[in-house]
């Protein structure tokens, strides 16, 4: 009886965990923001900049993940910042997919 309540356990804590970044995304900073904040102010510069539609896709219930895709771009696989919770628990981990050296500038103006 005891396994069943092993394999419980071991399948809730997985569930609680974050997903890893994927391998195409490069490190950009942390943000003293919480990552639906800190996605959003990414997606409000970006769009403010550009005066185009910016798509922000939940990846993680909780708001805890969120892929903020640059202006022109669409998901699932497009140029995007990679927005995740921090690994202390507060604030975020950001990282960016593409090479559009503009956008991830605009990333770091959101702390």
């Amino acid at each position: 009886m005891k396994y069943p309540l092993i394999a419980l356990a071991i399948a809730v804590s997985g569930c609680a965990t974050p997903p890893p970044p994927p391998s195409d995304v490069r490190p950009v900073g942390q943000s003293q923001l919480a990552p639906k904040a800190a996605a959003q102010c990414i997606a409000s510069k970006w769009a403010n900049s550009s005066g185009q539609v910016v798509y922000m896709q939940y990846m993680l219930a909780n708001d805890q993940a969120f892929d903020v895709y640059v202006p022109g771009q669409q998901p699932p696989s497009g140029t995007a910042a990679i927005v995740r919770q921090g690994a202390s628990g507060s604030g975020s981990s950001v990282g960016f997919r593409g090479t559009d050296s503009n956008a991830a500038s605009a990333i770091s103006q959101c702390p």
